[in-house]
């Protein structure tokens, strides 16, 4: 059975010449630019070894490596520099990492690699996705959940166009990683653009490229991420943002299965999977003539709807419990606990920032907590009313089958009537929940 290596170096040249070599002697390569990007990888699939570079831009590989002993302890890890004289270099190899200083020949570095996964002290099996994921990267087990991870499962191994919606903070973009990283074309790369995110001016190059001389400080040619993206997977994020010259654009390269860079007049040819999200209604904006009603179905083939928070309730102890041993070990908390009261708070919060939200609530509470998290501790928008949970009636004065019919209005206006979805969060069926309506008077 091959095993799988992860390589980290921000040179594609090096990660293509790694790829092959190691391919070519029955590895499975997986490769990342960055260390953020190895990261998420790291998160989707633990591999038998992680090869990685040192001097990259932004977060370094020391600091990569700085992760795995903490999060993946057993992890092989063969470092590869072009300056052992650095100071990082330095610190690595007198903790005893293994390493190999770039020129290095085929020869080399698979005898490398045989020496340290052969390494009595390092030698391990692939360590096991975390049990709480029922599918790779998700947290939860919410019935609202399924349908996701079946449309992951139906395109994960084809190229059909993708268009993922949902409110901000749903987990778009770990959607289509998941359709990515756990399918037949996993080895090619990941490229995620946040069209939102480059202005509307500068989208169109920074997609398809330029040649020398197209604007005002094009000095040289330059590819886009199309062209970084061939044979991979592109995820256009916010691509409601984009403008109608780019739709355009984009209308063409997925009907053709070509760019054109701007200023060019050579078609390119491209081969990669086009995976899109938005929180925005792409049908209202195609209404309103905000958006290209052709490149909405060209984009729109699959669609997978992520449900919000609110409507995963059930999943919200679990993702507590799995952030809470994430950042109380970050920040040295290790065995801080949370209160039944303060974890009734968080399932009975609105969660408008939805699991995003819900992680940075809950690093902040740990920073302000000293052994155990209560109410308190949360921000002032997920504490309790003084009033508690029922802030229009005092408990003291009404019976428990009053208290129960008021909750269930409360739930019930929540979700503006919707029986399904407030069945789901009071944890009951839809057809209990009608039982108990009809058995209180006036309902």
């Amino acid at each position: 059975m091959k095993e799988d290596v992860l390589i980290v170096d921000d040179s594609s040249e090096m990660l293509e010449v790694l790829a092959r070599q190691l391919e070519s002697n029955h590895f499975n390569a997986f490769k990342a630019t960055n260390v953020l990007d190895a990261v998420d990888l790291l998160k989707l699939k633990i591999p038998s070894l992680l090869i990685t570079d040192i001097q990259m831009p932004g977060v370094h590989g020391g600091q990569l490596i700085e992760y795995c002993h903490k999060e993946f302890p057993e992890l092989p890890i063969l470092v590869i520099t072009g300056y052992p004289s650095s100071e990082i270099a330095k610190k690595l190899y007198d903790s005893g990492i293994p390493s190999l200083t770039k020129p290095f020949t085929q020869e080399e570095l698979l005898r490398k690699v045989e020496e340290v996964l052969n390494t009595e002290e390092n030698h391990t099996k692939p360590l096991p996705t975390p049990p709480h994921l029922k599918f790779k990267g998700f947290i939860g087990q919410a019935e609202s959940l399924n349908k996701t991870f079946h449309l992951i499962n139906r395109t994960k191994d084809n190229q059909v166009t993708v268009l993922i919606s949902g409110e901000s903070g749903t987990g778009k973009e770990l959607v289509a990683r998941a359709i990515h990283y756990s399918g037949k074309y996993n080895k090619g790369p990941f490229i995620a653009v946040n069209c939102g995110a480059i202005p509307e001016h500068l989208l169109e190059s920074e997609l398809f490229g330029f040649v020398k001389g197209a604007f005002t400080g094009a000095h040289e040619s330059r590819d886009g991420f199309f062209m970084a993206a061939n044979k991979g997977t592109l995820f256009l994020d916010e691509i409601g943002n984009s403008g109608k010259q780019v739709q355009q654009s984009l209308l063409r390269a997925i009907q053709e299965k070509e760019i054109i860079p701007v200023g060019g007049r050579t078609p390119k040819k491209v081969d990669l999977r086009i995976i899109a999200a938005t929180n925005l209604n792409l049908n209202d904006q195609v209404k309103k003539d905000q958006f290209r009603e052709d490149l909405y179905y060209r984009l729109n083939v699959v669609n997978i709807n992520l449900p919000p928070l609110r409507e995963r309730v059930s999943d919200i102890p679990v993702l507590v419990n799995y952030f809470l041993t994430k950042y109380c070990k970050e920040f040295g908390k290790e065995g801080m606990k949370i209160t039944p009261e303060a974890l009734d708070s968080l399932r009975f919060h609105s969660w408008p920032g939805n699991v995003r939200e819900l992680e940075n609530v809950i690093q902040q509470a740990i920073i302000m907590a000293d052994e155990e998290i209560q109410p308190n501790h949360l921000p002032k928008q997920v504490q309790p009313s003084h009033q508690g949970i029922f802030p229009d009636f005092d408990l003291d004065l009404i019976s428990l089958k009053e208290a129960e019919l008021k909750h269930i209005k409360k739930v019930l206006a929540h979700f503006n009537g919707n029986k399904t979805k407030a069945a789901k969060l009071l944890g009951i069926t839809r057809k209990t929940l009608g039982q108990k309506l009809k058995n209180y008077p006036g309902n």
